[in-house]
């Protein structure tokens, strides 16, 4: 998203990043379900139905740039949170689900970014790593698919938006492929600090 937000205007960026997560979250998915808590997916899931039209109202009505810079924002905040990783408290009661589920619906339908809030919840459920990547895949495509069909019904598709995906596609597809592959070689913490810093970059340059 960040890439495609240096590169498009947000309003275009939003809805095709939103194909390629529908794509990308039904093939992990499709290997991994067996792993999905399934009580917490759904909890996640409902209260983001109630934030998604929150996130696209402000998509909507909100000045491009103002968008533009609160993700860069969003991105940095979050990017150095991840790199510090700080000691966090264990949440055990599953309500707390409702309030991050709410806050990544938000920042779903306005940016395509549901991911913090998510990955922040299930490090204070202290999930393990399976059940980390399975449940939260489990939650982006449904999440993703509704995202996506609500900036079709927010009139956010254009024809040209679908031929860059169907462009695209192959590309994507492959991309999957491959770093499922690389996922096996590379480090994971070493990885995670260059996307990390990586991200921050791109989080100060939508900000200039």
């Amino acid at each position: 998203m960040p890439l495609m937000a240096l590169a498009l205007d947000i309003q275009t960026a939003t809805p095709l990043v939103a194909f390629v997560i529908v794509t990308n979250t039904l093939v992990i998915t499709w290997g991994s379900w067996h792993y999905i808590d399934f009580r917490a997916t759904w909890q996640l899931l409902l209260s983001s139905l109630v934030g998604i039209p929150i996130g696209l109202l402000i998509l909507k009505t909100a000045p491009a740039e103002a968008v533009k810079t609160s993700l860069g924002i969003l991105i940095i905040l979050y990017s150095l949170y991840s790199l510090v990783q700080p000691r966090l408290i264990m949440i055990e009661q599953r309500g707390w689900a409702y309030l991050f589920g709410f806050l990544g619906g938000i920042l779903g339908g306005a940016f395509n970014t549901n991911a913090p809030p998510l990955v922040i919840y299930g490090v204070l459920r202290r999930w393990l790593p399976e059940r980390f990547r399975a449940t939260l895949q489990g939650y982006f495509l449904p999440v993703g698919v509704l995202i996506w069909l609500g900036h079709g019904l927010a009139g956010l598709w254009t024809v040209w938006i679908i031929q860059i995906y169907g462009l695209a596609l192959p590309f994507i597809l492959i991309a999957i492929f491959v770093g499922g592959k690389l996922n096996r070689y590379i480090p994971a913490n070493r990885f995670e600090r260059l996307l990390y810093i990586t991200l921050i970059g791109l989080g100060v340059l939508l900000l200039v």
